[in-house]
């Protein structure tokens, strides 16, 4: 069956694309479109109209496209053939028109689109820029500054707000091909013009002086190092200062760019790897998931609260347990608060704010969550206190309730083993602040059955988390491998360097934040009690917690007590340095025995990118991730690491697995083999020049 149709309606012809699921620009679809525009150039239609089929208008690229040798028509020639059509050409939009989906719609000489469409130029989440025209026909409807918003953003936007910036013509609240013939009707009576984008003009007299450059400086502190946004500030500028063509010709030499770039290679990656996440190696296809229509939670702190807005937001309600009803009320005021700033940035509105709290309620009865489906434990990290709590639930909890933990590091079948169910319990370890953060750990204890492992993977997109399976060791895939990292860093620390040295480093690197600044954020206090719970042989070499621990003693605990590795300031939170600092780092490493010394920028980068690496080959060797993408995943949703670099085991890809295998080894040589001694598997792999990526492939 042909992915592209076309019809008379009286003399308006229209062309039906349909390309299920979503529409991609697959080369059937744009050879139709581009047959379809020719064809009727000589037919009795005065008009045409371009609309989609099944549930929304082209969604963008087919992916399966991506990496072989085009095919023509190219999509550039699909537009030209739209645009220079001489008859008017109405794209009617519905679902959402994204990449060159909304390019070829702006090639369109008008555009309608049903009220509940979206539309968007995502290029920049690929490390790419809209190769299509995008970047020089959006200016010339919406404004050079919308413009600079809009696509260096990438986030789709309404239908109504496409309007406001005048990127919609007409919105149709009813059936969208006959609000679209209605209107095209209008435009025909009116003897409406060709009205091609790529003719009108920039007035560069209108654009206030230093935009440009203001909105640069921006995107530094935004984007840092990304390729991407920053061309596409070129190419508008384009837009401004030459000719359509000139300007289109400067779009396609810095797309090509990017194409060809690390930056975009590593964003396509994580595009795929997220994608793979969702799936579990052995699960049978057919498994029956588990119906989820209410949710209990034990703790209503900063991690309950925001987990049970998750749940809101989905539809499910949720049942809090607290010790007491202050305690709910407590839980329940912030969670009230959460929303109400949710409303104050536009991102929901009063009556969506009622209904999510409608949704949310407390009690002090564990019998109270006799037959909800899933409870999620959100309490502190005590074992004794998480096996007491599974123990109650066991007794309290209807047949098939799944139990799940959300401790960020503790023994998922230890915690099993408190109950007489052991196969309904699991762990979904959310990230703070948990009605923010996207990731789920969901951790797979020795006993977890498969629908359950199912039915917390379905859940995770249920409200809009990015879901990956790790298997139950100590900090699962993404704490056991803050470990090293946080070891390096501190040790790199005592060993010569300064806390804004290396936060400096990893953030001009990409990271969100650097190690110590996270610290700060967190609170110094909370490994510091996790340490006191410990021997003195599990709490490891002294150098690695010895400085955090004398500033805890200090009560320097971080931001909440105004000061830790750096001192804040009281109203704007804002960080300086602290001459304090540098003399506890000074007197600690006298204490401990540490000679100081000029650490390079460099040796700061390699220590805590390649102690991230070699423990991610580990977690690879024992099975606790099920593929080198799922780390990446982690690391970038939920641990800051630079998506421009892809994750930790797709940067060590790119670099070459054998620099890494000799970096490790130079640090071996230098710091011993405690804690370098390279994983086996990237031994393995770095003598074969092989990558984690092909290593994943024949493990397929």
């Amino acid at each position: 069956m042909s992915s592209v149709s076309y019809e008379l309606i009286g003399d308006i012809g229209v062309i039906k694309l349909n390309n299920p699921p979503v529409n991609a620009l697959s080369h059937s679809l744009r050879e139709g479109i581009w047959g379809a525009i020719k064809s009727a150039q000589e037919d009795a239609s005065k008009t045409l109209i371009l609309l989609c089929e099944g549930r929304t208008f082209i969604a963008g690229a087919d992916i399966t496209e991506f990496g072989k040798p085009p095919q023509a028509p190219a999509l550039s020639e699909v537009i030209t053939e739209i645009e220079s059509s001489c008859k008017p050409v109405i794209a009617a939009i519905h679902g959402t028109a994204l990449g060159g989906g909304f390019e070829i719609a702006l090639a369109c000489h008008y555009r309608c689109a049903a009220a509940s469409a979206k539309v968007g130029l995502p290029e920049v989440k690929l490390g790419l820029l809209p190769g299509a025209g995008g970047t020089q026909r959006v200016p010339r409807l919406a404004g050079v500054a919308a413009a600079l918003e809009f696509i260096t953003k990438g986030n789709p936007i309404s239908a109504e707000k496409a309007a406001s910036m005048q990127l919609i013509d007409r919105i149709i609240d009813d059936d969208l091909l006959a609000g679209a013939l209605a209107f095209t009707r209008e435009l025909i009576d009116n003897k409406a013009p060709l009205r091609r984008i790529r003719d009108m003009e920039i007035d560069a007299a209108n654009i206030p002086d230093g935009l440009f450059a203001d909105f640069r400086k921006g995107l530094e502190k935004k984007s840092r190092g990304q390729l991407a946004p920053q061309h596409i500030v070129t190419c508008i500028e384009a837009a401004v200062q030459q000719p359509f063509d000139k300007g289109l010709a400067k779009e396609l030499d810095l797309f090509v760019e990017c194409l060809l770039s690390s930056q975009s290679a590593a964003l396509r990656h994580l595009f795929f790897a997220e994608r793979s996440a969702n799936k579990v190696k052995g699960l049978p296809k057919d498994i029956t998931i588990r119906e989820i229509r209410s949710i209990g939670i034990i703790g209503s702190g900063t991690m309950g609260g925001g987990i049970a807005m998750n749940f809101a937001n989905a539809g499910i309600p949720v049942k809090l347990v607290e010790i007491d009803q202050t305690a709910i009320q407590r839980g329940l005021a912030v969670i009230d608060k959460n929303y109400t700033i949710s409303m104050q940035k536009g991102k929901l509105t009063e009556e969506q704010k009622a209904h999510c709290l409608s949704l949310i309620s407390g009690t002090i009865d564990y019998s109270d969550l006799a037959d909800v489906d899933l409870v999620i434990e959100a309490v502190f990290e005590n074992i004794a206190l998480k096996q007491e709590i599974f123990t109650k639930l066991d007794h309290s909890c209807k047949p098939g309730t799944i139990l799940a933990t959300n401790t960020s590091y503790q023994d998922i079948d230890q915690i099993a083993a408190a109950t007489n169910r052991p196969e309904d319990v699991i762990g979904m370890h959310f990230f703070s602040p948990a009605n923010v953060m996207k990731l789920l750990e969901v951790v797979r204890g020795s006993q977890s059955a498969d629908d359950v492992i199912a039915t917390a993977m379905q859940l995770a997109k249920t409200i809009k988390k990015v879901p990956v399976l790790a298997g139950n060791c100590y900090g699962f895939i993404g704490n056991r491998m803050l470990r090293p990292y946080g070891r390096e860093s501190q040790l790199c620390l005592i060993e010569g360097a300064t806390p804004e040295q290396i936060d400096t480093v990893m953030q001009s690197w990409g990271m969100a934040m650097g190690p110590m600044a996270v610290g700060d954020l967190a609170g110094l206090d909370i490994g510091y009690k996790a340490r006191q719970n410990l021997c003195e042989s599990d709490r490891g070499d002294p150098k690695t917690y010895c400085i955090a621990d004398a500033l805890v003693g200090m009560g320097r605990l971080g931001q909440k007590s105004g000061a830790g590795y750096y001192r804040y300031d009281p109203e704007t939170r804002a960080r300086h340095s602290d001459p304090a600092v540098q003399k506890v780092i000074e007197a600690q490493a006298k204490i401990q025995g540490v000679k100081r010394r000029k650490i390079s920028d460099e040796e700061i980068l390699n220590r805590l990118t390649c102690a991230l690496i070699n423990e991610g080959a580990k977690i690879l060797e024992d099975g606790i991730a099920q593929r080198p993408s799922d780390i990446d995943v982690v690391y970038v949703y939920g641990y800051g690491f630079p998506p421009h670099r892809g994750g930790p085991m797709h940067y060590a890809d790119s670099i070459g697995l054998k620099k890494v295998y000799e970096i490790i080894c130079r640090f071996r040589e230098q710091h011993g083999d405690i804690y370098w001694a390279p994983a086996p598997l990237l031994i393995e792999l770095a003598q074969e020049d092989k990558t984690f990526a092909q290593w994943a492939e024949s493990q397929s």
